[in-house]
């Protein structure tokens, strides 16, 4: 069995691994771009050990992108962007916002909802954290909520920009894993909305504590007329969500094809509505293409870095330190957690993806841990890691958009970090939160 066949295996690390591995750290630190950490860690292991001629790395490094799936990347990048300067996403936030009036703590559930919906169309959590709280936090603060706070709970809601289907994160590891992306989407529907649902229960028991907000106070029939007259002025803003999830869980259309009409029907609409201009493609076609720029190179450095990891050994070796320390599959999933957490607070989703996953995922093999389990599991415990103090990527992206403390906004985002803790936990232990809304082949 490969549980034997790992625990005997006696794998010797050289400076072949450590050396890349120090100089990875210390670009990292030194504020290089991770592309650039990553790729030249990986050239300097391939010339070290060996592994891979380098007259093959440029050949590798485009057939590492030469994926139709990744071409969905750009495509909801752009339409998170497209929604932004169309003005839809504000559409968003005004049906959030009618759906909650009604109980205390309403516009801050509401600024959780609209996370969740915009995250269900970038697929991006820093976009969602900079696009929501330019929206809400200035309206939070004056319905009551500190700043810091205010900070947090949008930090916290934007985290579900990796974890709610559509999300560029799964394109990612399932081309790095070789699982279908579409299955993936499928499966995080359940854990991305526990998520969501954990984010709103802290929110509001914090809310109930505190008074920061007060109720709408507002008749059955009061409600449903301003829900009514929120969805009816902003119903088209859904259409885009809409095509999304029909033609991607109905299987009409792959996550490229739904992305490319997503783009389509934003700009119809933008155009229709007169909020979008063509002197307004240069500008979000640049900043696209930035954000796209910066994940592309990580993700075509990542096949000759796997490469060279799986020839040195390294997810072998990982497994038998892992399973020297304990054989319990318990032990070994929250020892996962906890890596895929403390590695969610100092980088980004991609390098992480391309990193952590090619090295995790034979000790979930080994422990016969589902690979979609394995999968929604890493997602969710990186977006943990985003708002975990004090070095949350969220955590600075809302700090930098408002120049509130970040040392505030993290002490402020402690509840909602051991609320979304559990509610990995729960993937984690809990197969079928993953693979319940499956076909019976991946359960």
């Amino acid at each position: 069995m490969m549980w034997q066949q790992l625990e005997l295996q006696t794998v010797i690390l050289g400076w072949d691994f450590y050396l890349p591995v120090i100089m990875f750290v210390i670009l990292v630190a030194l504020a290089v771009p991770v592309w650039a950490s990553i790729g030249s860690a990986t050239i300097l292991m391939l010339v070290m050990s060996g592994a891979l001629p380098l007259s093959l790395v440029g050949e590798k490094l485009f057939s590492g992108i030469d994926a139709f799936a990744l071409t969905a990347v750009p495509l909801f990048i752009l339409t998170g962007d497209a929604l932004v300067r169309t003005g839809l996403s504000r559409k968003f936030l005004d049906v959030a916002e009618a759906l909650t009036c009604w109980a205390k703590g309403g516009f801050g559930s509401a600024t959780v909802l609209v996370c969740g919906m915009f995250a269900a169309i970038s697929g991006s959590d820093a976009a969602g954290a900079a696009a929501v709280g330019r929206m809400t936090i200035a309206r939070l603060v004056e319905s009551g909520y500190p700043r810091p706070y205010a900070c947090a709970l949008v930090a916290a809601g934007a985290c579900t920009g990796i974890l709610i289907p559509p999300s560029i994160a799964y394109i990612i590891i399932g081309l790095v894993l070789g699982v279908n992306v579409s299955i993936l989407f499928q499966a995080a529907i359940i854990p991305g909305t526990l998520v969501l649902l954990a984010i709103l229960l802290t929110n509001t028991l914090v809310n109930r504590r505190h008074a920061y907000e007060g109720g709408g106070l507002m008749t059955a029939a009061e409600w449903a007329s301003n829900l009514w007259k929120s969805v009816k002025s902003g119903w088209y803003a859904f259409l885009v969500p809409g095509i999304i999830f029909y033609g991607i869980f109905s299987g009409r259309l792959t996550p490229t094809e739904a992305g490319a009409v997503a783009v389509m029907v934003t700009f119809f609409i933008g155009f229709l509505l007169r909020t979008l201009k063509l002197s307004d493609f240069p500008a979000m076609l640049v900043s696209s293409a930035k954000v796209n720029g910066v994940i592309l190179p990580i993700i075509a450095f990542s096949i000759p870095l796997g490469e060279a990891l799986g020839i040195l050994g390294v997810p072998q070796g990982f497994v038998a330190i892992a399973t020297g320390v304990s054989e319990e599959p318990w032990v070994l999933i929250l020892m996962m957690i906890l890596i895929l957490v403390a590695a969610g607070c100092v980088m980004e989703t991609t390098p992480n993806i391309v990193i952590l996953a090619p090295i995790l995922y034979p000790l979930a093999q080994n422990i016969e841990m589902n690979e979609i389990q394995f999968c929604i599991m890493m997602i969710t415990a990186l977006g943990v890691g985003f708002i975990t103090p004090p070095l949350g990527l969220n955590l600075f992206v809302v700090s930098g958009i408002t120049g509130e403390s970040i040392l505030k906004i993290a002490a402020r985002a402690v509840p909602f970090v051991g609320f979304m803790l559990f509610v990995t936990l729960l993937i984690a232990y809990i197969p079928s939160i993953s693979t319940i809304l499956l076909p019976e082949v991946y359960q």
